[in-house]
This record gives C-alpha cells, structure tokens and sequence, in this order.
C-alpha cells in the first residue's frame, strides 16, 4: 500500500470514488513493479541455468565426439598395421618359393648359385611368421602354419638334392612340389589374407580353404616320407 493512501486512511478520510480508483491503481503499479522484478530476476536466473546447461551439453558432445576420432583412428591404424604384416607375410612367402626354386633350376643346369639367396629368404619368412603368429586369427594361422611346415620341406628338398641316388627323380619330384602343391599354398594364403581384409568375398571360401589346407597337408607329409626313406637308404653303410 502505498504512503498517500496510508496517509489517506490514517485520516479517517471518506472514500470517494476518485480515491478509490487512486487506491486500485497504486495496487495495480505495486502488483506490476513486483512482477516486473519477478521476471527480471527469472529471466537472469534462467539464461544464466540455460547458459550453463548449454555450454555443459557442447563440452560433452565435444568429447564425445573426439571420443569417436580417437576410437576411429584407433581402428584405422589396427587395419593398416594388418594390411602391412599381411604383404610382408604374402611377400616373403613368395619370396622363399621362388628363392627355393630357382635353387633346383640352377642345380640342374649345373650352374653354381649363391646359396646366401635361399637362406636370406628363408630368414625373412622366418621373422615375419614369428610375428604373425601373435596377430593372426586362427583361420589365417592356420593357413600360415601349413604353408609354413610346406616350406620348409622345400628348403629340404633343395638340400637333399645333392646326396640323392636318382639325381633325375629327384628334381622331378621338386619340380612338382614348387610349381603344384607349394605355389597352391602361397596363393591359399594370399586369398585367405585377402579375405580376412574383405578385399575378397567368397561364400563358399571356407569350403575351398578347407579343402586346399587337406591337399597341402597330404601333398607335405608324403614329400616328407619320401625324403625320410631316401635319407635312410643313403645313410646305410654299403655291404
């Protein structure tokens, strides 16, 4: 209420209709000061609270968002450091082969090879089987862990050539190997690498892997027999 209608009442003064419409209008500014100051302070209160709110939401979308480029970085790096041990393994596989075969061809045109080749070769596939060994899924090890035992009975063909009793036979039987059994191996495992990485997609790969992996295996392990029957007859005394 305001001072002069205090003032107005303390008199004792009759109330006109002219005082009271003067008493209803200083209500009507108390009421609208008041509100006034109401919403001033309600609107500061709220931007301020949304002002907050809103900054809070930015930083959390922020981090979430450089949450996800870390993660996805993160992804891209593990699929690269894969592509890149998987043309390493591809290549030094092919590598060896080749080394191992171009052994054999050298020995039957007689010509002298430097057996360095070979054995450098055989080192690199060596280093990067080792790693992979830790990285791979099993489908793929055990793709590279066939085609590593069929590797390494080429190198020992090539070695056994030398005190083999039937030169001939002998470089037949690794012909066969290095361009059959063994070049079907190196393919397998670059098409199961290639795979793995989604480059290929066949739906009935697991089918052929299978498949190619019995074959090598059997192909190996008779390659091994004969190998094993030839070095004990040639490690017989002579009667």
């Amino acid at each position: 209420m305001s001072l002069a209608k205090v003032s107005r009442h303390r008199g004792h003064q009759p109330l006109t209709a002219v005082g009271r419409l003067l008493d209803e209008l200083e209500d009507l500014v108390d009421v609208t000061t008041l509100a006034v100051a109401l919403i001033t302070v309600g609107g500061t209160l709220g931007g301020t609270l949304g002002g907050t709110v809103l900054s809070q939401r930015a930083n959390r979308e922020q981090n979430e968002r450089a949450d996800r480029e870390r993660e996805q970085e993160r992804h891209e790096q593990a699929i690269q450091a894969r592509r890149d041990l998987y043309a390493r393994l591809n290549t030094t596989a092919r590598a060896y082969r080749v080394a191992a075969r171009d052994a054999v061809e050298a020995a039957k045109r007689g010509e002298s090879l430097d057996p360095a080749l070979l054995e450098s070769a055989k080192e690199a596939w060596a280093d990067e089987y080792s790693q992979a060994q830790m990285a791979l899924a099993k489908d793929v090890l055990d793709v590279a862990s066939t085609l590593n035992r069929s590797l390494g009975i080429g190198y020992a063909v090539v070695k056994h050539l030398p005190s083999s009793p039937d030169l001939d036979g002998a470089y037949q039987r690794a012909d066969t190997w290095f361009s059959g059994p063994l070049s079907d191996g190196v393919y397998l495992l670059r098409v199961t690498l290639r795979h793995d990485l989604g480059v290929e997609v066949d739906p009935r790969f697991e089918e052929t892997r299978a498949q190619m992996l019995s074959t090598l295996g059997s192909a190996r392990d008779n390659l091994a027999q004969l190998l094993a029957a030839e070095g004990a007859q040639t490690s017989e005394p002579a009667a």
